[in-house]
């Protein structure tokens, strides 16, 4: 069985969950705290990143983006018009650029922040940094998110999805991160209307079910979170 080494509230982790539900694999699950970097994750993945997919045959295949282009390789053509990673070069191109615009570019505005300064801290020792919330930085990624959620709603009324006519791993990394900033209710969702209809799409999917049931201890979440009408 194929072991998923993630972090409930990880964006990056989300994504990895998401991807492996839309291919159809159940991995199994094992927690790792980001912040703990305990030696036998490390002699797995050096890096120390999440997530981590551990395949049946042992094989360590690190990151998000990782993770997309192992699924892809692996199962992409057998998946049809389900394909998360298109076959037309163009449009290949267009999903790895919105790949980074989420897992590097709103991660490193956004949800790096709200994450690290909301939850991580909750529960991180004092010696790794753990304690009160940094509000500038949670201030910072609150007018980030706004420019964000406008370029969704941008690409959204140009196209059926953020990448083109069907679903792709852009979407799934979008909603994933979206998914933790909703959480903590720090998503405008009445600045923008479009993004909001094509976000209530995605977390409609049965993919999306899991997500929606993780808690944070001692911190309820919005409460739209798990409506799927909003």
């Amino acid at each position: 069985m194929a072991i998923l080494h993630s972090y409930p509230f990880c964006p990056h982790s989300r994504f990895a969950r998401l991807i492996l539900a839309e291919t159809g694999l159940e991995p199994d699950f094992a927690e790792e705290k980001p912040w703990d970097r305990r030696v036998p994750f490390l002699e797995l993945n050096p890096a120390g990143n999440l997530p981590l997919l551990v395949d049946d045959n042992g094989l360590a295949v690190p990151g998000a983006r990782g993770i997309a282009d192992y699924l892809d390789d692996m199962r992409g053509a057998d998946l049809g018009s389900r394909r998360l990673l298109p076959q037309e070069m163009t449009q290949r191109v267009e999903v790895r650029r919105l790949l980074d615009w989420f897992l590097v570019k709103f991660h490193e505005e956004v949800t790096d922040y709200l994450a690290t300064e909301k939850i991580y801290k909750r529960f991180m020792p004092a010696d790794l940094g753990g304690g009160p919330p940094d509000m500038s930085a949670i201030r910072a990624a609150r007018t980030n998110v706004r420019y964000h959620l406008k370029y969704i709603g941008f690409l959204i009324s140009k196209r059926n999805w953020l990448a083109g006519d069907q679903m792709t791993y852009a979407d799934l990394a979008a909603a994933a991160h979206l998914s933790v900033v909703d959480y903590l209710g720090d998503v405008p969702w009445d600045e923008d209307e479009t993004a909001k209809h094509w976000y209530a799409r995605v977390k409609s999917r049965p993919s999306f079910r899991a997500l929606l049931a993780d808690r944070v201890p001692g911190m309820a979440p919005a409460d739209h979170y798990d409506n799927l009408d909003f």
